[in-house]
């Protein structure tokens, strides 16, 4: 198998996603939008799409261009997993709404010093992708922005501060809200170079993050390791449809 991975700004690497399809011998491209296009849809049998600063409503050629990619990769049923930015893409590309969150969620803790987690709905509990994963589980959050679900897209995970934040369209299409796929050299670069954090103590996240680095590891990992489960399981069925 063949996997595509799309970085929408250089410093949101692909993390835990690019360890797993390492360790499972899959294949991978990684493409930066800020120095190529879209590659074709069609020539990978799944694609990562990851977070950025854009917002999925943004009219610049880049996101034009990935709208549109993102559509044909629905209409092909590609299996498709989605961070942050790729979560809002997915829901925009399928019909939904983008708008500003009430707040925004940084870091691993919000505004009363409480850890940001999901919950799963009854949709998340029964779908295969959250097999071995207790429900709530802590997430680490970098967004201002939200979505509003539309066209039979279903809601697996709600958050308390945003509740839209692990989606699903159609059969193999998944968004997630949160950063499963981040590692602390991640973080440290992230903290090193993006604006939203400037107002927030940095030190305190890395050190939140370091006091929980094992289980946002391990519930990234099974997250990862459960949608290739997903994929190669939908892909031996079409070999024998």
């Amino acid at each position: 198998m063949r996997a595509l991975i799309v970085q929408n700004v250089s410093r949101e690497k692909s993390g835990l996603i690019e360890e797993v399809l390492t360790q499972r011998n899959i294949e991978f491209e990684i493409i930066d939008l800020n120095e190529g296009d879209f590659p074709e849809p069609a020539n990978y049998d799944m694609a990562f799409i990851l977070g950025g600063p854009d917002s999925a409503n943004d009219k610049t050629p880049k996101m034009k261009m990935e709208l549109q990619s993102v559509k044909e990769i629905i209409g092909l049923e590609i299996p498709y997993f989605g961070i942050c930015l790729g979560m809002q893409i997915l829901v925009k590309a399928n019909g939904g709404n983008v708008f500003p969150n009430q707040v925004k969620e940084v870091g691993c803790k919000d505004g009363n010093d409480k850890y940001y987690g999901v919950e799963l709905t009854q949709e998340g509990v029964k779908d295969s992708i959250f097999a071995g994963i207790s429900s709530p589980f802590k997430i680490f959050q970098l967004h201002g922005e939200t979505v509003f679900l539309k066209n039979g897209m279903k809601l697996l995970g709600i958050g308390e501060h945003c509740k839209n934040q692990i989606i699903k369209v159609g059969n193999n299409a998944y968004g997630v809200q949160g950063h499963l796929e981040i590692t602390e050299p991640m973080l440290k670069d992230w903290l090193a170079e993006d604006a939203m954090f400037d107002s927030f103590d940095k030190n305190t996240i890395l050190k939140d993050f370091r006091d929980n680095k094992e289980e946002y590891r391990n519930n990234g990992l099974r997250l990862i390791n459960n949608f290739l489960d997903i994929v190669e399981k939908q892909k031996k069925i079409a070999k024998f449809a």
